[in-house]
């Protein structure tokens, strides 16, 4: 059991509670961290119609004894999570946004606007308003769950953020309150963006250049083929389809070489043929003639008178 400097968790300053330093340093009460860390562990985030359903009223009530007492039950409806957060704003002895009269806000139409109101804030007001549009904006990270994007989420925490007692005043105010938390949380989320892109570019400087391989490994691999995600092996089994279509280029251009090399062997060996050919039937026919002259000769010898 954990005990709060304040005897009930609702409806008292926070300067009279325990605080306790969020993740982006605002010091807010230790109670809304315990409410928040239970919401995000039950599922809450992913809850649709988160912070805009109202919970059972028995529920309620018996959850808002426990918190009163320093326990946050656990099996908690988050829906009850999510109301208690909206009353624990709403029953503050002074609103988060009181400082700040109707006209300041109804004239808030930039971001830079909004957040030059916001330096009005005193330290307690401004770091509770943060904590809540970081909440706010965690809530819409999840609209494709929850249902709930900036304009939804600022709608139902605006009456809780003021309090007026004349309710068509409090009712306009809370229209111009509704705006300003909605360019509040867009705003969020787009630093957070911008946070994320930056640090993605400064990883993507520092890490190791080889890793711009797999992106050429693909195209050499095939479409087929998917690529491993180690630098070192794309590296290297590029390498050895490079060297591969290097010796097969090699192999080719040495057989295109034989190839031709081949041919003129044979075609010089077919024109030795043809002229051996060629040459046989004159020799064959000078024998001929030799042995023809021959005996013509012997036989004049024979026939003289010796």
């Amino acid at each position: 059991m954990f005990l709060f400097f304040s005897v009930s968790a609702f409806g008292v300053s926070a300067k009279s509670m325990q605080c306790s330093y969020d993740n982006i340093g605002n010091s807010v009460p230790t109670i809304l961290l315990r409410m928040q860390k239970r919401l995000y562990t039950e599922g809450g985030l992913k809850a649709e119609g988160i912070f805009r359903i109202n919970p059972d009223n028995a529920k309620e009530e018996y959850v808002r004894k426990q918190l009163n007492s320093g326990v946050v039950p656990r099996g908690i409806d988050v829906h009850c999570l999510a109301g208690l957060i909206k009353a624990w704003f709403r029953e503050l002895p002074t609103g988060v946004l009181d400082v700040l009269t109707p006209e300041q806000v109804m004239k808030c139409n930039t971001e830079e606007d909004c957040s030059r109101l916001v330096t009005l804030l005193p330290p307690v007001e401004s770091a509770l308003l943060d904590w809540a549009i970081g909440l706010m904006a965690d809530v819409v990270e999840y609209e494709q769950f929850n249902k709930m994007n900036a304009r939804n989420v600022a709608m139902v925490f605006a009456p809780n953020m003021t309090q007026m007692a004349d309710p068509l005043t409090a009712l306009i105010h809370a229209v111009q309150v509704m705006n300003f938390l909605k360019t509040l949380i867009l705003t969020n989320l787009k630093e957070r963006e911008d946070a994320y892109a930056k640090s993605r570019g400064i990883n993507k400087q520092t890490s190791d250049p080889s890793e711009e391989w797999g992106s050429h490994d693909s195209e050499i691999l095939g479409n087929n083929i998917k690529p491993s995600n180690n630098p070192k092996f794309l590296r290297v089994s590029t390498l050895c389809r490079l060297e591969a279509d290097n010796e097969e280029e090699f192999w080719n251009i040495e057989k295109r070489h034989d190839h031709k090399d081949t041919a003129e062997t044979i075609g010089t060996v077919q024109r030795l043929s043809k002229l051996s050919k060629s040459t046989k039937k004159p020799l064959e026919s000078n024998k001929d003639e030799g042995r023809r002259g021959r005996e013509a000769w012997g036989s004049r010898l024979s026939s003289l008178p010796w």
